[in-house]
């Protein structure tokens, strides 16, 4: 059985609701909020970020949607339906969202990190990761519902729903090129130094928990990992790209944002 490597425990609340684009009860994992306030949305941007009429960008906290095609590039696969999926639960809802704000307000672009929320008080993150159309993320501190999405995307890998439907992880040596990635290797040496904790895993690609989050990580266990395969995601940097990589060290690294993002396999 897979499991993450979390610290903390906390409770699952369970509710039940109808998709509207399926027949039978999907099961909504996270709390119900029925008590926010609303807000108008202008445009649904994306499957995992919308625009409200009072301006504000709002991306949604939990979830990496796969890209829709930009500059040239082709759409991801499922990046169209996440979006018309997203459109349709803003649709039904009024045009109108719950907001809640998350701990770290803003990202790096200005934009409002929140969690979404429908007319009946139901989470839309879960909604999309529960029929497949979004990675389960997790970015400290924001990580309040990181226990219920996870269980949400869950779902629908094991039913092999929407992108999961063909999805491979790839091997860490696969990896070259920046971006979100989900990648497994076999941990071949796990090192604590200034700059964080570092697992280097076979194919030359390093996961690294930076100093300011270490307290987040059950460090004991981090440091048990030689020798075990783990699943890994977030987003890959170059490190050469950046200058100042040495010799001897690994070209692409997976900063790891939360111990979600860190699953150890059979």
């Amino acid at each position: 059985m897979r499991h993450s490597v979390l610290l903390k425990k906390a409770s699952l609340v369970g509710a039940f609701f109808v998709s509207l684009f399926c027949v039978e009860l999907a099961q909504a994992f996270c709390p119900l909020r029925e008590d926010l306030p609303r807000f108008a949305v202008r445009q649904v941007v994306d499957g995992d970020t919308l625009r409200l009429v009072d301006g504000r960008s709002i991306r949604l906290i939990g979830i990496n949607a796969p890209e829709l095609g930009r500059k040239g590039r082709s759409d991801e696969p499922y990046a169209v339906q996440a979006k018309r999926r997203l459109q349709a639960l803003v649709d039904a809802s009024d045009g109108r969202v719950g907001l809640l704000p998350g701990e770290q307000r803003k990202d790096r672009y200005g934009r409002t990190l929140a969690h979404l929320y429908d007319a009946q008080g139901r989470n839309l993150e879960a909604q999309l990761l529960g029929e497949g159309l979004g990675f389960m993320v997790a970015v400290a501190p924001n990580v309040e519902l990181v226990r219920c999405q996870a269980a949400a995307e869950r779902e629908a890998r094991d039913r092999r729903l929407g992108l999961w439907r063909d999805y491979r992880v790839r091997s860490a040596g696969q990896v070259r090129s920046g971006g979100f990635a989900l990648l497994s290797g076999r941990v071949a040496r796990v090192q604590r130094n200034r700059g964080g904790l570092w697992l280097e895993l076979d194919g030359g690609r390093v996961l690294r928990v930076a100093p300011a989050l270490l307290d987040a990580f059950d460090l004991p266990a981090m440091q048990a990992l030689e020798g075990r395969r783990v699943e890994a995601r977030g987003w890959v940097i170059d490190r050469q790209s950046r200058g100042g990589l040495q010799s001897g060290q690994a070209r692409w690294m997976l900063p790891l944002t939360h111990s979600a993002m860190l699953e150890v396999l059979p």
